[in-house]
């Protein structure tokens, strides 16, 4: 039943912050489309800001799942790695994570630095780095540093996408050069 009262909640909120956003979604409006009551939504998640942050949470957990799929794809851990990095940007043309994630998101919950999920982030990514630079496909370069200036590169990219007058055109244009980007840390054969 709890398992149940936070999914109802979350899935109403979820459709709320994604289309009117988060100031303008009302907690009576939510509540009542999961059919709860205010007193529910403050014992699950403390407030508005606390529901918000498990809809984050939620999409988070379903963009990684994505991410390792398109990953998984790939013929080796490079190409994974590279195409898991340029669906990621690519997912900032989606309204819900334009407006959940890349707006509201930072705007409500503070710097992204900040959040859990994204030292998790940089902490899998600094993972796939050091099992490249062991097979000797990357540089010799310190995993976590280089898993930070990936992991910015790519947050700060996909905000600019997302705030940009033509999000196909800026996608293109980062994507492109993220390309580049990632080429320069390959190990230089001699």
């Amino acid at each position: 039943m709890i398992a149940e009262t936070r999914a109802s909640l979350i899935a109403a909120a979820r459709a709320a912050f994604g289309t009117v956003g988060y100031a303008a979604a009302s907690m009576d409006e939510m509540t009542a489309a999961a059919g709860l009551t205010r007193g529910a939504l403050y014992h699950h998640f403390g407030d508005k800001k606390g529901l918000f942050a498990a809809v984050i949470d939620q999409i988070d957990a379903e963009m990684t799942v994505r991410l390792r799929a398109v990953s998984a794809r790939a013929g080796d851990r490079w190409t994974g790695f590279r195409d898991e990095c340029a669906a990621y940007l690519a997912m900032s043309l989606e309204p819900e994570m334009q407006r959940i994630m890349l707006r509201d998101g930072p705007a409500v919950l503070g710097d992204p630095w900040s959040w859990p999920i994204q030292n998790d982030c940089i902490r899998m990514m600094a993972q796939s780095l050091d099992a490249l630079v062991a097979e000797g496909v990357l540089a010799p370069l310190d995993p976590e540093a280089v898993a930070t200036l990936i992991f910015g590169a790519t947050q700060h990219a996909a905000q600019w996408i997302a705030h940009a007058p033509d999000p196909k055109a800026a996608l293109k244009g980062a994507t492109d050069a993220f390309d580049a980007m990632l080429d320069g840390l390959l190990r230089k054969t001699q």
